[in-house]
């Protein structure tokens, strides 16, 4: 396998692009990214410098990562997936001189493995999106998300516990278990709901 970079995209000769991954039509991948192996990014997807996007990771069009993401394996970005890095964004500093990189403090976003992330989402900065979670189209999320759950809206709340198949499992009240359609089972224990092994 060799990685596969289209004739229009920009990418960064200082970034790391693994195995198998393959970038499309005018995507930037810029200095000091760290991309994967058998990634695949759809059109016009930017990713910005320093950022780090695990093993088969789905990015399609017109997503934006922005610095201080990390996006870990087998995460799905949906297409104009948007995400933030700065808690008080302005152009300008209160004297009105332009704002420098030094004006300003990059804050930290985490996907965590599994998660998928629809349609013209919106990731505020400083959360963390747990394990096998869902964040449904045009969500805005503000606050950190929990493994296998699944949010909606603006601001996205949590509407139901979903599996790694990406089906609803409701879970009972008195075991804290429930049984997907597909046969796997979550549990919930100490607060967090997780497969059962």
């Amino acid at each position: 396998m060799s990685v596969r970079i289209h004739p229009t995209a920009d990418v960064s000769p200082k970034a790391e692009i693994g195995d198998g991954t393959q970038i499309w039509l005018f995507c930037q991948v810029r200095d000091n990214a760290k991309i994967g192996t058998n990634c695949i990014f759809g059109k016009g997807v930017y990713v910005d410098n320093d950022v780090v996007i695990g093993n088969g990771v789905k990015i399609q069009n017109n997503a934006s990562v922005y610095v201080g993401v990390t996006i870990d394996d087998g995460v799905f970005v949906g297409p104009h997936v948007c995400f933030t890095n700065d808690k008080v964004p302005r152009a300008v500093n209160a004297d009105m001189s332009p704002k420098g990189a030094h004006d300003w403090k990059v804050t930290p976003t985490h996907v965590k493995a599994g998660a998928a992330l629809g349609a013209n989402s919106t990731i505020v900065c400083g959360i963390t999106i747990g394990k096998w979670a869902m964040v449904g189209s045009g969500s805005v999320v503000t606050k950190d998300v929990p493994d296998h759950a699944l949010v909606l809206g603006n601001p996205a709340r949590f509407v139901a516990w979903v599996c790694s198949c990406g089906e609803r499992v409701k879970l009972e009240e008195a075991s804290g278990k429930g049984t997907c359609t597909c046969g796997r089972v979550l549990v919930k224990s100490e607060g967090r709901v997780q497969l059962a092994q």
